[in-house]
């Protein structure tokens, strides 16, 4: 018998991989028992920030990832594929029909005991894959710190709002995908100069909700909007609201706040790169600032949240397996991976290994030149200051120097071939 803790994305991944491959498998989730913070529902591998999984480029790390993990018939991309929306290049997905998707596929395979607990304590002795996230509850908390004698460090998480797309005003707003790739899945919202000296002095004054306890440190990854804009009048312009490739009508706006869609009815759409720690009346306040956005009626405002991750270098080897304590494997965005594919993919490959070790056979971690190895190389090297990493191209080994865009074709079809090779040889 396995025991998984946590059925958030690493715990759902691995619970069926482990499930389809024949071994009994209970899995732990303390929701809807008890919540968290971030949470809405009670359903599985709740997407609680952005409903994207980011490029479907497998030029793109992410995108590469993707295509590894589909190697290994990976559940969340078969959910995502499932329920699609939208978004141009990049994958989106109704947050509540690929939730459902996976807690079904879940809740109906024979193989997996869901039991609906809080779970405070971890027997080294059995067969175990943590996965109990970011959002980490403190009894468990407490517990792994205490098993690892580790320093458990905390990052800040945003969450960006989303708003009823009925209530845009689309005399002023227009869709379009940035350099007209794909679709024109995404609503624009232009400004002018005058119009982003407005919106950004209201968003640099505005009020933010008060976090106690700790101490504010934020992942670059998911930076709260007003903290991006305080670095620099000039910084948002680079980012979120960069308007390149996104002119209409033959006029170049200033700014643009782009939209994603969020449900597969069209009805709802979060704004990207909006994550925020304002207090609700400030977040409408700025939002309604934004053209086209003036009615605008915000279904979700933007929260912060406290996240947790380990020093794995100290902790984990290659496999997600724990040093100290050879059955017990940790995953998801504890181990310090950073993002929803990251979080699944991690999942994936400890699952994938905790079944060699159950089958007695060798377990040897993924090529360092895929991105599933080079994440888990990443996560059990150890450097200087350890922090929560995405998917990217920088932590694979280099190849010989190629223009840019063969470099990028040349480590998705090395990196494809390795994982076809590996996984051939490993069932051979």
């Amino acid at each position: 018998m396995i025991k998984i803790i946590g059925a958030g994305l690493a715990g759902s991944e691995a619970a069926y991989y482990l499930a389809n491959k024949g071994h009994k498998v209970k899995l732990y989730e303390m929701r809807p028992k008890k919540m968290t913070p971030a949470h809405q529902t009670n359903l599985f591998a709740e997407l609680v920030c952005s409903n994207s999984l980011r490029s479907n480029d497998p030029l793109n790390a992410v995108g590469l990832l993707k295509r590894e993990m589909q190697y290994l018939n990976s559940l969340i991309m078969e959910a995502a594929l499932s329920e699609e929306v939208p978004a141009g290049s990049s994958l989106a997905v109704d947050r509540i029909g690929f939730s459902q998707y996976i807690t079904d596929k879940i809740k109906g395979h024979p193989n997996i005991e869901v039991i609906e607990e809080e779970v405070t304590d971890i027997d080294t002795d059995s067969y175990t894959i943590i996965c109990s996230g970011p959002l980490t509850s403190d009894q468990l908390s407490t517990k792994i710190q205490t098993l690892f004698d580790a320093k458990q460090l905390h990052f800040f998480d945003a969450v960006a709002p989303i708003i009823d797309a009925a209530t845009i005003d689309y005399d002023i707003a227009y869709f379009k995908s940035r350099y007209d790739k794909g679709e024109s899945d995404y609503i624009n919202c232009p400004m002018t100069k005058e119009e982003y000296d407005l919106f950004y002095e209201a968003l640099t004054t505005a009020e933010r909700a008060t976090l106690k306890d700790f101490e504010v440190n934020v992942f670059e990854g998911c930076m709260p909007v007003e903290i991006m804009a305080s670095r620099g009048k000039e910084t948002l312009l680079f980012g979120p609201l960069k308007p390149v490739g996104l002119e209409h009508e033959g006029h170049k706006p200033y700014a643009v706040v782009q939209l994603r869609q969020d449900d597969a009815a069209k009805s709802l759409f979060n704004i990207v790169g909006f994550q925020t720690n304002l207090k609700w009346s400030e977040q409408k306040r700025v939002i309604q600032l934004i053209p086209g956005l003036k009615n605008a009626s915000i279904v979700r405002y933007g929260v912060m949240h406290q996240n947790t991750y380990l020093e794995s270098p100290d902790i984990l080897n290659a496999c997600y397996q724990s040093i100290k304590y050879p059955k017990l494997f940790v995953a998801g965005q504890i181990s310090g991976v950073e993002g929803y594919v990251e979080s699944a993919a991690s999942g994936l490959s400890a699952a994938y290994h905790l079944d060699r070790l159950l089958n007695h056979l060798d377990i040897q971690a993924f090529p360092p030149i895929t991105m599933m190895g080079a994440m888990s190389r990443y996560i059990s090297t150890k450097n200087k200051s350890f922090n929560p990493i995405n998917a990217n191209l920088g932590i694979l080994p280099e190849l010989p120097k190629h223009k840019k865009i063969d470099r990028k074709r040349l480590y998705k079809e090395r990196a494809l071939e390795a994982m076809d090779t590996f996984l051939n040889l490993k069932q051979a």
